[in-house]
């Protein structure tokens, strides 16, 4: 693992940057330098903070502890919902916390890594205080909120030397390096045409123009830590119809189901296309108050050409809303709630959800020979890059270097739906649309008190 120096600073002093700016102090775990009494090598344990313990935080907390980590410090603003993760055996001792800023000002120095899976609108800022500690990221997808917020997790990464992993576990399960292996060998010609969809999000929580600031606010129940949970976003009172899962469909706190699915199944055409910053992005939907996500939207992207690809059109549909039923695809293959789909000019690939092999309409087609290297497993070539090991790909597949401008291009369809049916063109050496109205919503307001 990475030497670095050991610094005292206090909360404020760490904690009070912007967005924009960051201060360069780090602060490493004392036994990242060797062998102490009662703790082993980095070499042999990573060390990890969990911030969000229940729900998929319990899922995270587990597939780290297999990987090969440990749990050093917890926190989670509801300790209820976090009782799975606090009963565990690893987790005997350790103390929980329920608000993150107090668990780093005072469990820094006991890890080297940390674990974010908290509601979307706290993604980034979890992250950032941490990597701005010189500590290791895993975080759950979307790897950020806002546009803005994509782009500094990348470059946050770059600048403190951290590995980072974002939480698209199918992008380790072999299915993309399959779907990447056809499409370079040309099974399907030349792809012009990308559509992906998912199912969410009606029967999963609500969303769309009936979703009002929930009525039955009033004080939060005595275990629940509402300011800490509220975090960033505008203070609000509490509510049963926000926590513990339905704040998804609130422009708040979530990113609704284009931010909730496509890091999944719009994978496959980023990774196998190799695509870039777009052109353009366009969003038609149905009724959008602004405060809630709308019921449907299907949305748009222009690739241009790189290399020796053609320029390419990226299509998203949610909400019930699917592609129309291609020519050539056999009757007994169904599109499905989930789904991944390439057209070329001499055929089709059509995959599910989570990033699936993304199988060619023509069933006798010939395997391309196996040429890209697969992944160790989502969370453990992450903990093994952590202790410095090499992996088979390198770096995690998900490192924010590609997740955050992933994430970034996916949440421009978030942007389009302020302007229904407008094409909106992006300018991708500038990070900014040509439309100075729209850039507005690159980014949502913090509330003082949780400035980074």
């Amino acid at each position: 693992m990475k030497k670095v120096i050991s610094k005292k600073v206090s909360r404020r002093q760490f904690l009070s940057t912007t967005l924009a700016t960051a201060g360069s102090v780090t602060i490493a775990p004392n036994f990242c330098l060797g062998n102490t009494a009662n703790r082993p090598a980095p070499s042999e344990t990573l060390y990890f903070a969990k911030v969000g313990c229940g729900g998929m935080g319990g899922g995270d907390f587990n597939s780290v502890l297999k990987a090969g980590g440990l749990p050093a410090a917890l926190c989670d603003i509801d300790p209820k919902r976090a009782q799975g993760t606090l009963r565990h055996p690893k987790s005997k001792g350790i103390k929980l916390y329920t608000d993150f800023r107090k668990m780093l000002d005072a469990q820094a120095k006991k890890f080297d890594a940390v674990v974010v899976s908290t509601p979307d609108h706290m993604h980034a800022p979890v992250s950032l205080a941490s990597m701005q500690l010189g500590k290791h990221v895993y975080c759950q997808k979307p790897v950020a909120r806002t546009i803005k917020e994509c782009y500094q997790m990348r470059d946050y990464a770059a600048r403190y030397k951290v590995v980072t992993q974002m939480g698209n576990q199918g992008h380790s399960g072999g299915g993309l390096e399959q779907t990447r292996e056809c499409i370079a060998e040309g099974v399907i010609g030349t792809v012009r045409e990308v559509h992906v969809w998912t199912d969410r999000a009606q029967r999963w929580w609500p969303q769309g123009p009936n979703v009002k600031f929930p009525e039955d606010k009033g004080k939060a129940p005595e275990h629940i830590d509402w300011n800490s949970f509220l975090g960033v976003a505008p203070e609000m009172p509490y509510s049963g119809a926000i926590h513990p899962f339905k704040w998804r469909g609130y422009l708040d706190f979530g990113a609704g189901a284009i931010g909730d699915m496509a890091c999944h199944n719009m994978d496959p055409a980023f990774m196998a296309l190799d695509l870039d910053q777009p052109d353009y992005v366009k969003t038609e939907c149905s009724e959008f108050n602004k405060f809630s996500f709308p019921a449907w939207t299907i949305t748009e992207w222009g690739f241009p050409a790189k290399g020796n690809r053609p320029a390419v059109k990226v299509f998203w549909y949610d909400g019930g809303k699917k592609p129309p039923r291609p020519e050539g695809l056999p009757k007994k293959r169904s599109l499905g709630g989930n789904g991944c789909m390439f057209l070329g000019d001499k055929g089709g690939m059509l995959g599910g959800s989570h990033a699936s092999f993304c199988q060619p309409f023509d069933s006798n087609y010939k395997r391309p020979k196996k040429t890209l290297p697969r992944s160790e497993g989502h969370y453990k070539e992450w903990v093994m890059a952590c202790k410095g090991e090499k992996i088979n790909r390198g770096e995690p597949g998900t490192s924010f270097s590609y997740a955050g401008p992933m994430t970034a291009t996916i949440l421009m369809g978030i942007v389009g739906m302020y302007f229904p049916g407008e094409k909106l063109d992006w300018d991708g050496s500038k990070l900014k649309f040509k439309k100075e109205e729209a850039n507005q919503y690159l980014h949502r307001p913090y509330r003082k008190s949780f400035k980074l």
